[in-house]
């Protein structure tokens, strides 16, 4: 059975973050509606790292399933 869980879909949460910094960078907004976008940036910036972290494991669980124990870090230098 599947778990059922609150949280918000990883591509949902970013998009949102995308948007709490492009209303930031405008500048336009008082103070307080301020520090409340970038508060709730943080905790959507913690849930995107999370479910990151998430994937990375079931993806190392699933290769080490496989037998594949070649597992190397991760490096967009190629």
């Amino acid at each position: 059975m599947a778990k059922k869980t609150t949280q918000v879909p990883f591509e949902k949460s970013l998009q949102e973050l995308e948007q709490l910094v492009e209303h930031l960078e405008k500048g336009d907004i008082p103070l307080e509606d301020s520090l409340q976008c970038f508060e709730r940036g943080i905790q959507l910036t913690r849930a995107c790292q999370k479910a990151l972290q998430e994937a990375e494991q079931k993806v190392e669980i699933l290769l080490q399933d496989q037998g594949n124990e070649r597992l190397k870090p991760f490096s967009d230098e190629s």
